[in-house]
């Protein structure tokens, strides 16, 4: 049976079936109501007690973003919020593009040092580029991680041990004192544990006699058990006893025959000997055996000279270990050595164990050079990325052979603090550059999720901004800058820092520049001189603060228009000029701008932590003007800098070479004139 549903308030029987536009239904307060038009105009029809439920689903209807959670404040039609989504300030994107930058190899130390020492006031695109990542670089190594043995010690861990020596003469001196203390606490726990045991008897009582009917009761049946087992039990050790006695018969037989074969030693020569030996001594002594007997073995046919691959390692039982670095690995007890190992001890050459260090040298510990920090850490840093271990890290080859390597540095700057970075370290020291300056593309092959040379672009931009970043940034420029728009002297690898950019925008005049504050590529547009030489003549009416922003005589209006055309990026710079250009700036924001959640880590008093979001920012990107189209700028060409280059050293001969083929020419000639 189906029961009657009962209707909601305000709604009818009749409306909640009824999808008739025409209906033409009684009106009964409790059967059906007013068929009506939505007030919002979007063409539905409806009874009147639907109204409610339309709104959820109108098109018409005003709305918030679908990203009001992340910051948005716009309100707009419902079937706008699709559309709206591609210029949403807060639908930010983060550019993910990677890329891989190498050190410097100590061939190519000529022309980063040059580079290093020209370049510190205005850097060339490359090189400001290859500063940025070297700048990232520095500050994720840490120095504990690369030397640990190089550390300071911890005040905490000083501290903890006076702490301790403290308290251990404290407790000495007061031993005498706490002991007449200890006896009276004592016998008031005593007293204290009687009287409870008084109290609770009666509790303890009634769970131990449940104990003990128990306790009869599996007695009784174990008694039952055992009667009936008794004779099976009886023939069985009767057979047993028997087995045993044939055992013993068979192996005095055994015994016997053996010795009159000769087969009970362990030399090379006797049959069974490896048997015998894996039953009588441990896996040390077998191996051992099998390294000074293995020729002998071999040619008295006791081992096979050439066995299959797969039969190379003989494992008994397999244990289960679990293996994180080569130190925690643990030998299994069913292992055999391997091939390797069986040699001939007589053709082995002649080794010795011997520590070397620098008392070796025949010099002093002062007078040693000292280490260069940046070259050992980033030769430390880039064999653990190629290789996969650090420098120097004892490996070992089987159970009987482990190579113990070490290597010691020394740095003028040691100890390091625990948390310093390399950056923190060559602070003091002149800025150099021991970066490439030419960057690669990071590939499927490279481990980039712990790779210390893979950097990220990281940048955020709105949605409808971050396709022109994309192009202009990492296709157009940072792809371009090795020879098609940055052209370097032929001559870089001797020396040579020259350099000239060949590409500039085809629509407006603009140079490229490389922007320290955001990390990025921006455009400067080149002013005609005329420009600013008639603004200078005019200024000299207007004094003090009003010379500092001309523009800020204009009225709101002027600067407000004149602000429409400009990109994000010279928003973001032109806001930080005034407050007043700030309040202007401000109100371009919902339109040009993006919205960003700060998070915030909050600790609890248990332990334990979670992330609330601190509050949100308007700010703007670092997008330059789109540049659709570059053409080749007004540069010379590179053969005018040859010309006065310093490092281009012609050497000029004015004395006659005598070609290779010179003679077999002559000859020909001097045969054809003798036949004439």
């Amino acid at each position: 049976m189906v029961k009657n549903r009962k209707m909601p308030v305000g709604r009818h029987e009749h409306c909640d079936k009824c999808y008739n536009a025409h209906c033409r239904a009684p009106m009964q307060s409790s059967v059906s109501c007013l068929v009506v038009k939505c007030p919002k105009n979007c063409g539905f029809t409806f009874h009147l007690c639907k109204q409610d439920e339309h709104q959820l689903l109108c098109p018409n209807e005003t709305v918030p973003c679908l990203n009001v959670i992340y910051g948005c404040p716009l309100l707009m039609l419902r079937h706008r919020r699709a559309k709206h989504l591609e210029v949403c300030p807060a639908s930010v994107v983060c550019c993910s593009q990677e890329w891989n930058r190498w050190p410097v190899s100590e061939k190519d130390l000529t022309f980063y040092r040059n580079v290093s020492e020209t370049c510190q006031t205005a850097p060339h695109l490359d090189v400001a580029a290859a500063l940025r990542d070297q700048d990232v670089l520095f500050r994720s190594i840490k120095m504990k991680n690369i030397f640990p043995e190089l550390m300071k010690q911890e005040p905490v861990l000083q501290e903890k041990v006076s702490e301790v020596n403290r308290a251990a003469e404290e407790t000495a001196c007061s031993s005498d004192r706490s002991s007449t203390e200890t006896e009276e606490n004592e016998v008031i726990q005593e007293e204290r544990a009687s009287a409870m045991s008084v109290q609770d008897y009666a509790s303890w009582e009634k769970i131990f006699t449940k104990e003990m009917g128990g306790c009869k009761e599996s007695v009784k049946n174990m008694n039952t058990k055992d009667g009936r087992g008794k004779k099976r039990e009886d023939q069985e050790t009767a057979n047993c006893q028997e087995a045993r006695r044939n055992s013993q018969l068979n192996h005095e037989s055994s015994v016997a025959a053996s010795s009159t074969d000769g087969a009970t030693g362990l030399a090379p020569w006797q049959d069974g000997v490896l048997e015998r030996l894996g039953r009588e001594v441990n896996i040390a002594e077998y191996n051992m055996y099998l390294v000074h007997h293995g020729a002998m073995l071999i040619n008295f046919g006791q081992l096979a000279a050439c066995t299959p691959k797969e039969k190379d390692f003989v494992y008994g039982s397999l244990e289960p270990i679990e293996v994180r670095t080569v130190r925690t690995f643990n030998v299994p007890t069913s292992y055999r050595a391997k091939r390797i190992s069986l040699k001939d001890p007589a053709n082995k050459g002649k080794s010795e164990h011997k520590s070397v260090d620098t008392g070796d040298l025949d010099l002093l510990v002062p007078v040693l050079p000292k280490s260069d920090e940046v070259s050992a850490t980033l030769l430390c840093s880039l064999e653990k990325e190629l290789k996969g271990h650090l420098i120097s890290e004892s490996t070992s080859v089987d159970a009987i052979y482990v190579d113990v390597g070490t290597q010691t540095y020394d740095f003028s700057s040691a100890p390091f603090d625990s948390d310093a970075s390399l950056a923190d370290v060559i602070a003091d020291k002149p800025p150099c550059l021991y970066m490439h300056i030419e960057a690669e593309s990071v590939t499927r092959r490279h481990n980039r999720t712990s790779s210390a040379f893979s950097y990220m672009c990281g940048h955020f931009f709105r949605r409808d901004e971050y396709r022109s970043h994309f192009k202009n940034v990492h296709s157009d420029i940072q792809a371009s800058l090795s020879g098609w728009l940055q052209q370097r002297c032929p001559l870089a690898y001797l020396g040579c820092t020259f350099t000239q950019t060949r590409l500039q925008p085809a629509r407006h005049p603009a140079a490229i520049k490389f922007c320290p504050h955001v990390s990025t590529f921006v455009l400067q547009p080149q002013v005609p001189s005329s420009t600013c030489e008639g603004g200078k003549a005019s200024s000299p009416r207007r004094k003090g603060a009003c010379n500092l922003d001309p523009l800020g005589a204009l009225p709101v209006e002027i600067l407000q228009h004149i602000a429409a055309y400009l990109d994000s990026f010279t928003l973001s710079q032109l806001s930080q000029v005034s407050h007043l250009m700030r309040d202007l700036c401000a109100t371009l924001l919902q339109e040009r701008g993006m919205v960003s959640l700060k998070w915030k880590k909050k600790t609890y008093s248990h332990g334990g932590s979670s992330w609330k979001c601190r509050k949100k920012v308007w700010e703007f990107s670092s997008l330059f003007s789109s540049v659709d189209r570059w053409s080749l700028g007004n540069t010379p060409s590179m053969s005018e800098h040859l010309k006065c280059c310093s490092f281009y050293q012609r050497e000029e001969r004015t004395e006659p070479v005598v070609l290779p083929c010179l003679g077999e020419v002559r000859d020909k000639h001097g045969a054809v004139r003798q036949k004439r």
